[in-house]
């Protein structure tokens, strides 16, 4: 008789980093692309252009991880509160920590008796207790926070190369050759992108980096476009 495995190979999709490497940058190429040509459109300096980008691309990138540091943080804070109150309670009151199991389990479908078993077995192990507790009653698990010093530094490495992508062209060339150039690597590298995240999530490829390019280009678009009819005088 022949024998089959079955292996299931799973991301570790928690901790925040893949989200905030994903948000940086894809947030630091729309958002410096759009900076950089609403500049362009309005026609100033090469020098301006390039400052505004580079300005754009620091400060983007500090904001996004400061951000990230005080929300994961104040998310942890939260949650470590939420543990150390359900901590006393199983310590101090466990036949009714016990009793809550039972009446979750029973509502989740579990038979009573079935029920009464699995919570007496939870509530011998004061951790196992607590994750149960934790997971049960506010849908989190225990290590699922992650490190808001990484997540924060993921954003601002990720964003700074999201950023650095349509400003290259200008550390080199002036305009217009400057704005086509800028225009097509932001282009390639939200297809790319886009594209990347659909393999990531199993969906598809080709929507997944369309997806991507209508987002960069429709707020690329508008700011340009805005900049072009403001206006400033040549420097």
């Amino acid at each position: 008789m022949q024998e089959f495995g079955h292996e299931e190979e799973h991301r570790d999709i928690t901790g925040g980093q893949h989200r905030a490497a994903v948000f940086g940058i894809s947030d630091g190429l729309a958002t410096n692309v759009s900076l950089i040509l609403g500049f362009a459109g309005a026609h100033p300096a090469t020098s301006v252009v390039r400052l505004a980008g580079i300005a754009g691309m620091l400060a983007g990138a500090f904001s996004m991880a400061s951000g990230e540091y005080i929300s994961m943080k104040a998310q942890q804070e939260l949650f470590e509160r939420e543990l150390a109150i359900e901590r006393r309670a199983i310590a101090s009151s466990p036949d009714l920590e016990q009793a809550e199991l039972v009446e979750i389990y029973v509502e989740q479908g579990i038979d009573l008796e079935l029920a009464k078993k699995l919570a007496a077995t939870m509530m011998r192990t004061p951790e196992l207790a607590l994750a149960t507790h934790v997971k049960e009653e506010l849908g989190v698990s225990t290590s699922a926070l992650g490190s808001p010093v990484k997540a924060a530094i993921t954003s601002l490495v990720t964003f700074a190369i999201g950023a650095f992508i349509p400003l290259v062209a200008w550390l080199f060339v002036g305009a217009p050759a400057a704005v086509w150039i800028s225009i097509g690597l932001s282009s390639l590298a939200a297809l790319a992108v886009g594209g990347f995240l659909g393999t990531l999530t199993g969906r598809s490829v080709a929507w997944s980096a369309l997806r991507q390019f209508l987002v960069a280009a429709v707020a690329a678009g508008i700011t340009f476009g805005v900049g072009h009819l403001i206006g400033v005088g040549t420097a």
